[in-house]
């Protein structure tokens, strides 16, 4: 499985970006899917999770009412809305993705290779 991010960038304080995640590959299914974070000489973080049978989502409270998570099961898409952005949310941001096999047992982590966002003040 591979995984695509786009959407970093830079913006001013206040604004918004969108992120998208793509999975790409065969005989899979996503069990879940997320959006990870990790500013210099911090640790890698959750941002927000989404599942693929009931979508229930699940945030960071650092972003709740900020960030939301969305999906699109048909096109193995996940997206990141951000508003509100504020400097501390300057990160590079990866996806993640829980993975099925039919012909393989237990479930497999995939990583993107993460776009930057920069919050300017």
């Amino acid at each position: 499985v591979q995984l695509v991010e786009s959407g970093g960038g830079l913006v001013q304080a206040g604004g918004s970006l969108r992120l998208s995640c793509a999975a790409s590959g065969s005989t899979f299914a996503i069990n879940a899917m997320g959006w990870y974070r990790q500013a210099p000489g911090k640790q890698r973080e959750l941002v927000a999770d989404i599942t693929s049978g009931d979508g229930s989502t699940n945030y960071a409270d650092s972003v709740k009412g900020r960030f939301t998570v969305s999906r699109d099961n048909a096109k193995n898409t996940m997206y990141l809305q951000m508003n509100s952005l504020k400097p501390e949310d300057t990160a590079v941001y990866y996806c993640n993705a829980e993975v099925e096999y039919s012909n393989l047992p237990g479930l497999h982590d995939y990583w993107g290779q993460g776009t930057q966002v920069t919050v300017s003040s």
